[in-house]
């Protein structure tokens, strides 16, 4: 980075405000430019201040992170980084943050000291890279698919891998699928303890039945599966009914789950199946979706300009694994256009 990223932090407690100022302030490619109590005096101070990144707190008297977080990005979006502490409460809050527009959401630092140094270390780089991303860029409402659009060959099996900006851009692509589309398997990025309640926030929001996966589950259509986060990959068995396998093994590419492990799985089933990439940081799935389509598979990328982070698709794209890339606005008639491409082509 040329500049040092300019960050403003919003947190009521005053040693907590302090403790991450502190944090930022040690990594020379910050700047901390000041700390606000509450959105009221923090709506000022991002005026003057014109900040590169917000982290921000959920839970503030007044007016709380998510109210606020919700106006920042309809009135003047950027880079926020949601500060909170991992409770239950705070799950469901934090899919709410991403669903909005938060780049991230971290657990505030706090612990014995290799702890705190870990969080301080993630809270440094986090920012980092939301200052790279580009938050500014918010789904456009996509018009719902209607039922019967589909009409796809039995066997097709559409797997979606994202990251960094991926619970934005599912609650908008999900949400324009039709009821009766094909079985859907999503890997995104997202720590153990967080996916059951991103699956339940989806399931309420959309038209398709959404669940968090578990092991020997058979795959239907008009489901969506999203794969556990935690210490397990999540497959797609071959079999008469393909059944998911949830696998415990090394990270692939750092995560647990990963894209690429699911997209290798999705190979066996060639021409019947959809592989799409979405927004994220680092490379995971492109050596999955490569081999998709050298299996036959269709294989759809988000395009740069809609991505949060155009990483994980640039990854893919430069790799030759994707076929065509769009905004994500277009990602579900061209999904669905695959779709019908199968059944006519097992017709």
């Amino acid at each position: 980075m040329t500049k040092p990223v300019r960050v403003l932090v919003i947190d009521d407690s005053a040693s907590m405000r302090a403790a991450i100022q502190r944090i930022l302030s040690a990594d020379p490619d910050i700047e901390v430019i000041g700390g606000a109590p509450e959105p009221f005096a923090a709506r000022a101070m991002i005026k003057a201040l014109n900040p590169d990144v917000l982290t921000l707190d959920i839970e503030m008297p007044g007016m709380d992170g998510l109210s606020f977080l919700e106006k920042i990005m309809r009135l003047r979006p950027m880079p926020v980084v949601m500060c909170s502490t991992r409770t239950a409460r705070g799950t469901r809050a934090t899919i709410e943050a991403l669903r909005l527009g938060a780049v991230d959401c971290i657990a505030k630092p706090s612990g014995n000291a290799a702890d705190l140094e870990r969080d301080a270390a993630l809270l440094r780089s986090t920012v980092k890279s939301a200052a790279r991303s580009c938050a500014h860029i918010r789904p456009a409402p996509i018009a719902p698919m209607s039922a019967g659009a589909v009409q796809p060959d039995r066997g097709t099996i559409i797997a979606i891998g994202a990251s960094t900006g991926g619970v934005e851009a599912l609650f908008s692509l999900l949400a324009a699928l039709p009821p009766d589309c094909p079985p859907v398997l999503i890997v995104q990025h997202m720590p153990r303890g967080y996916t059951a309640g991103f699956a339940d926030h989806l399931d309420r929001a959309t038209r398709v039945k959404v669940v968090e996966a578990s092991h020997g589950m058979t795959v239907e259509a008009g489901h969506v599966y999203v794969a556990p986060g935690g210490d397990r990959h999540m497959a797609l068995a071959d079999d008469e009914i393909p059944t998911i396998r949830l696998e415990a093994a090394e990270p692939v590419n750092g995560h647990r789950p990963s894209v690429d492990r699911l997209f290798h799985s999705i190979v066996p089933f060639g021409t019947r199946a959809i592989g799409v990439i979405l927004t994220g940081m680092g490379s995971d799935g492109a050596a999955g979706l490569l081999a998709m389509r050298a299996a036959g598979a269709r294989t759809l990328g988000q395009n740069k300009a809609s991505c949060v982070v155009y990483g994980m698709p640039r990854a893919a794209f430069a790799a030759g694994a994707v076929e065509r890339e769009y905004p994500l606005s277009a990602l579900p008639g061209a999904i669905l256009a695959a779709c019908r491409g199968h059944a006519r082509a097992g017709a």
